[in-house]
């Protein structure tokens, strides 16, 4: 599949690398056995690690605490309750996606599976959007690159779904939603682990500070630079990825031009053999 994998970074880029010649000239059922229970096994953890995350989330988080004493959605547990919402949606989109892959009962093209997987990173980037919880500080800031990076999921995953064939598509998915995944994890590491900059701390309400402008300033620097550091470690990844696989195959592209020069070649001493035989007959 084109759209999200759930391990990236070990086994979603190198699915997108180039195939070799006789692989996609031949494409028997073979390579078609091998690749499928890779696919259903991601899809597998999508949806599992989702509804997992989702009770987490809905259930514990909230204490089964979900609706107030008067009435009404509880309002100390609506942050939990957006994220089990997001959640929600991206186990509908793995149990979708694995109904249409092993089932006759609901069979989807890869671009209506494209835009599933679009709907649901936009219920992600509605709910950071428009969170309850109102991120400020240092705390906006990480959560603001998040949100662009979730919006380039978007974009991604509905082009995937308008070109579903198209290789650089699925790569620019698979790397996007792999830097999500990493800033995920340095958001975390950062505004609730022991990476917090110096300079800023966490208070007794659970808010960061920094001490002064000029503190602030450099933790979000701090941030940028953390985002590029990812942004080209997965570019180099995904670049060294390619480039293995093109020299283990070799670049389609290349084996073209390859394939003409030789005809070429082949026609010049066509040529010149008979043009030599011409002249030695005399004629």
């Amino acid at each position: 599949m084109a759209w999200p994998r759930a391990a990236r970074i070990a086994v979603g880029l190198p699915l997108d690398s180039p195939e070799p010649e006789e692989e996609k000239e031949q494409p028997g059922e073979e390579k078609a056995e091998e690749l499928a229970p890779m696919e259903a096994e991601e899809l597998y953890v999508i949806a599992g690690g989702a509804f997992l995350d989702m009770c987490v989330e809905v259930l514990y988080s909230t204490h089964l605490h979900i609706f107030a004493p008067g009435g009404g959605v509880n309002p100390a547990h609506l942050n939990d309750l957006e994220h089990g919402g997001m959640l929600l949606m991206f186990f509908l989109v793995g149990a979708l996606a694995l109904l249409s892959e092993n089932t006759r009962y609901l069979p989807l093209t890869e671009g209506a599976l494209s835009l599933l997987a679009a709907t649901a990173f936009t219920a992600e980037l509605l709910l950071f959007y428009f969170h309850s919880t109102t991120h400020q500080g240092l705390e906006g800031y990480y959560h603001y690159l998040l949100v662009v990076l979730v919006g380039l999921c978007v974009a991604s995953n509905v082009l995937g779904a308008l070109l579903p064939a198209s290789f650089p598509a699925d790569l620019a998915s698979g790397l996007l939603i792999t830097l999500q995944g990493l800033w995920f994890y340095q958001t975390a590491f950062t505004l609730y682990g022991p990476m917090l900059p110096e300079g800023c701390h966490r208070d007794a309400a659970g808010d960061i500070e920094c001490h002064g402008h000029a503190a602030g300033e450099r933790a979000e620097q701090l941030a940028d630079f953390q985002l590029f550091a990812y942004v080209f470690l997965v570019f180099a990844y995904a670049l060294g990825c390619y480039a293995v696989a093109a020299a283990r195959y070799g670049h389609p592209d290349l084996r073209a031009v390859e394939m003409e020069h030789r005809e070429n070649g082949a026609n010049d001493r066509g040529g010149r053999f008979v043009g030599s035989s011409v002249l030695s007959s005399g004629i």
